[in-house]
């Protein structure tokens, strides 16, 4: 979404978007990374197997309804957010399969026309699609626009239509921009929608808290986020609940944001931290998560087991991320320069702590069974310890923005990277299902299940 985000009362980021790095030498054996076939993108990898197939969707929770939207005065820079907006069918007008009309809160609306009949999963765009949008008394499109001068697009992401029933509008769910020459209006409209596709494919997400989904419904997405929030801190870190009907995300200063099923069991949001929060893990049962500072300091609410911390201790280098053992028993942390701090039952597989690296280590994640993990550095390189194993890198890759995170498959067969710009790299058995790369963004900060 096109915003500008106000960080408390400290600066304004703005965000740069449209709507919708070598592997580290090393003397061992076992790290050389394989061959780039000639053609690689700097912007995506796909591996020849990686392709998802579709399969049948299931259902989770209850339907969600709801809108959450951004208007910004492109006079002003100023951004005003209404969230949480209830939403309804407007009975007053037609309502077809290519035309309908929404009442959005108590005195917001939502009109879409296009030239034929909606498709989910489609994204439309001007002049094809017309739309009008009306936001705390600012209107964006056909009917509010100067002269109808205005530029729209639209991310389908669920649509439900049955013309024999009265109201034949079952379900609808969009991600909706408009600007024109005075206002810019971006957000989300849920209309009965359903977590049809519940930890499918993954999420992007940048430094505001927006989220960006791949292979799925984008069901997240439409929960809401911190980026319509005056944050006091950017966004570092995201996990998301084991029925994939909820997530967290936390802040540089500790601030937890709970949307969805997600719990929210504390944080560090009104405590003034010795080192900023970094990084942040779930337990398996979704009942807990521990987030650590890059002094290595380890906060535990709900059930999330404390078992250790490098708070009080000598680091070489500051602490980047952290990873949870599958029985919640234990975790490891990892320090830029590759060393790992090993606690509970977390076990020790190896490092780079005394190995000179090409760039920076920024992320991990382990091994299903907790019998290994995956570093990944800025530059693309990926560095495998205990059971986990070598799958690739785009450490030979000329990036055009820095690696910023590391998730793993189910099956521990394959892993995906991603960088700054929203590119995405995958490797092995890892499906590339999308990406932002190419798209003008920046300030992605990492990727979630």
């Amino acid at each position: 979404m096109q915003a500008n985000r106000q960080m408390g009362t400290q600066r304004t980021w703005k965000r740069t978007a449209l709507w919708l790095t070598s592997v580290a030498t090393l003397l061992l054996i076992g790290f050389s990374a394989p061959a780039v076939s000639a053609g690689a993108s700097a912007t995506d990898h796909i591996p020849a197997s990686g392709s998802a197939s579709e399969g049948a969707r299931s259902v989770t929770g209850p339907p969600l309804t709801v809108a959450n939207f951004a208007v910004t005065d492109l006079s002003t820079g100023q951004t005003t957010n209404a969230t949480e907006q209830s939403v309804t069918v407007n009975t007053g007008c037609a309502i077809l399969a290519e035309f309908f009309c929404l009442k959005i809160g108590a005195s917001n609306s939502f009109t879409v026309t296009t030239t034929s009949p909606l498709q989910e999963g489609t994204s439309y765009s001007s002049p094809d699609l017309i739309v009008t949008v009306s936001v705390d008394g600012r209107t964006c499109g056909e009917f509010g626009s100067p002269l109808g001068q205005y530029d729209a697009s639209m991310q389908l992401d669920q649509f439900g239509f049955t013309s024999t029933d009265p109201q034949p509008l079952d379900t609808f769910a969009a991600q909706i921009s408009c600007s024109d020459a005075d206002v810019s209006i971006t957000g989300t409209i849920a209309f009965n929608a359903q977590n049809t596709t519940p930890n499918d494919g993954y999420y992007l997400y940048d430094s505001f808290g927006d989220t960006y989904g791949f292979g799925n419904d984008s069901f997240l997405t439409y929960l809401g986020n911190p980026g319509f929030l005056n944050l006091n801190a950017p966004v570092v870190s995201m996990a998301t609940t084991p029925d994939g009907g909820g997530y967290w995300m936390t802040g540089g200063d500790g601030g937890v944001f709970a949307y969805g099923d997600a719990g929210f069991y504390g944080s560090t949001g009104n405590i003034r931290l010795n080192k900023p929060v970094v990084g942040m893990a779930a337990t398996s049962d979704g009942g807990g998560y521990w987030f650590v500072a890059s002094d290595g300091g380890v906060f535990a609410y709900g059930d999330a087991g404390f078992f250790g911390s490098m708070g009080a201790k000598h680091l070489n280098e500051p602490i980047v991320g952290m990873a949870s053992t599958p029985d919640d028993g234990g975790y490891w942390l990892v320090a830029s320069d590759g060393g790992i701090f090993a606690f509970g039952d977390a076990q020790f597989y190896g490092s780079t702590g005394g190995i000179r690296l090409n760039k920076p280590i920024v992320g991990m994640t382990s091994t299903s069974d907790g019998g290994g993990y995956w570093l990944v550095a800025s530059d693309g390189g990926v560095f495998a310890f205990g059971d986990a194993q070598f799958h690739g890198s785009a450490g030979s890759f000329d990036l055009n923005r820095p690696i910023t995170g590391i998730i793993s498959t189910d099956d521990d067969g394959g892993y995906l990277l991603v960088a700054d710009d929203g590119g995405l790299f995958a490797f092995g058995d890892a499906p590339f299902d999308g990406s932002l790369g190419g798209q003008g963004f920046t300030g992605i900060v990492g990727i979630a299940p």
